[in-house]
């Protein structure tokens, strides 16, 4: 069958509407549901849709302990719309449907399609077989059916793209159910990802952050150590490619070899984000995280030392079950030494189907909620202190779309610098897009954001600022309904709170 004939027999302009939850593995996999709806002849329902679209997909997040409440009550919510509109669909995706199976249909059936983690290409399929069948499809695949990067992607940005370079864990985290989802890793060919971004580049896209469930263990199941550090320096040899980034290494396999092409690739980013999770050896032992407080501080002095502005962010979890006060200063010690731009802290909670769910010595909400507090306070008090050290430097930042709420009313612009930190500037007299790269001199520093008060400096329009300035006009020109919808991503920044894998929480 023709494309042209799939979109007539499948989508036929129908609307769809797409809610993400979870890490940025779901945010990707709902680009490539976008692409391959939109390639079957669907269009996107407006942003303001909120339900009232043709089809309507779930992709969901297992990692909270309310994860299916949430999801259950936004299906419920659904209920009367769907009877109320005849032919409406209603589809579940993602790690809670690649868990709970059946369980989705007996609990809401109403819903049209339960479709897991390793085959999100059958989506369109499905609706297809569940309209024509009349009664709900439930497929989930055991294994990866093909490597989700050769499906048709929808990208929520112009100028910046996530590039997966593998799928899938092999680690045994207690606290981690992704590896029982996501299955075993599997890398891509180093030739599938290089062609992936050279092709991203010619289209405009001027920044990339490579993702994996654990990132620099790519190349384990090809037998080379060193795949990772070898694919860093690769992407410095693209031309126009300005920004790397990547997202979320293991400590484990955090090796020389990756700091010294961190440091010696122009466009590899001065800024890392690596998941701690806690800074107590008996914990992380209790974690089965294979690596303890010394080799993490370690690795992150081995960093400075290479890249000495390098901005450098973590995951921790508080209230891990078995957790004392003498465990969890331990924490708050790590957090001084590391010295980090930025920590996302979460609240232990219990993940069904984990080991450490069934754990002795879970500990008190009210002691876990304390804990969370002093460790907030201190790294709030931590990034300040760092960010207040670059008052006074030039930064040339990259604009970004929607991630300066006060924007409009301040008269500013945002973006991130090279170390990823976020700088709302003020607005230069000449026309300045997303993409494009402005020098801006840092005036003063807030925990989370830096401001650059001060006239604006070199604008340097790029090839981004096209691709998103030709992205928006072809967006302005299609006819009402179709224009961006949910979810809102905006650039793929790495430092979400929610990182990948093992360190979401």
């Amino acid at each position: 069958m023709s494309s042209g004939d799939r979109r007539l027999s499948v989508g036929v302009n129908r609307s769809y509407e797409i809610r993400t939850y979870g890490c940025q593995m779901n945010v990707h996999d709902s680009e490539r549901l976008s692409g391959l709806l939109e390639d079957a002849g669907y269009v996107r329902a407006p942003q303001d849709a909120d339900g009232d679209a043709d089809v309507v997909v779930f992709n969901t997040c297992a990692v909270r302990e309310n994860a299916d409440n949430k999801l259950y009550g936004n299906l419920g919510r659904l209920a009367p719309m769907k009877t109320k509109r005849p032919g409406m669909q209603i589809a579940v995706g993602g790690c809670l449907a690649q868990k709970d199976r059946d369980t989705i249909v007996k609990r809401a059936p109403w819903v049209d399609v339960v479709f897991g983690t390793h085959n999100i290409g059958k989506l369109p399929v499905l609706l297809e077989r569940a309209r024509v069948q009349e009664e709900a499809q439930v497929e989930i695949a055991e294994s990866l059916e093909a490597f989700p990067s050769t499906l048709p992607t929808r990208r929520e940005s112009a100028y910046a793209a996530w590039v997966s370079i593998s799928v899938g864990c092999n680690n045994t985290c207690t606290f981690c159910i992704v590896p029982a989802l996501r299955g075993k890793e599997k890398d891509r060919r180093p030739g599938d990802i290089l062609a992936e971004i050279e092709a991203l580049v010619g289209e405009g896209v001027s920044e990339i952050t490579l993702l994996g469930q654990n990132v620099n263990a790519y190349g384990s199941d090809m037998g080379d150590r060193e795949a990772f550090s070898k694919l860093l320096r690769a992407c410095g040899a693209i031309e126009g490619l300005e920004r790397v980034r990547f997202t979320s290494p293991h400590p484990r396999d955090f090796t020389d070899d990756v700091i010294a092409a961190m440091a010696e690739t122009p466009n590899v980013m001065p800024q890392l984000h690596m998941p701690m999770q806690s800074g107590s050896d008996r914990v992380l032992k209790a974690m089965r995280r294979s690596y303890r407080q010394d080799r993490y501080l370690g690795i992150i002095d081995k960093v400075r030392a290479a890249i000495p502005h390098a901005a450098i962010s973590t995951d921790i979890i508080v209230g891990f079950p078995g957790e004392t006060e003498e465990d969890f200063e331990q924490t708050m010690d790590a957090v001084r030494a590391a010295r980090f731009t930025q920590a996302f802290t979460f609240q232990y909670s219990k993940r069904p189907g984990t080991p450490a769910a069934d754990m002795e010595g879970q500990v008190p909400k009210a002691v876990v909620q304390d804990r969370y507090m002093r460790l907030s306070a201190l790294q709030e008090e931590i990034s300040w202190e760092e960010n207040k050290k670059q008052v006074g430097r030039t930064l040339e930042v990259m604009v970004a779309e929607g991630e300066g709420r006060k924007d409009g009313a301040t008269h500013r612009l945002s973006g991130r610098a090279p170390d990823n930190r976020l700088v709302h500037f003020t607005k230069p007299d000449e026309e300045v897009r997303p993409g494009d790269v402005v020098t801006v001199a840092i005036t003063y520093a807030a925990p989370h954001h830096l401001l650059a008060e001060g006239p604006a400096g070199a604008v340097r329009r790029t090839r981004a600022g096209d691709a998103w300035e030709r992205r928006n006009t072809a967006e302005a020109a299609k006819p009402a309904g179709v224009l961006l919808g949910l979810p809102t991503i905006g650039v793929p920044a790495p430092l979400p709170a929610m990182s990948g894998g093992c360190s979401a929480e």
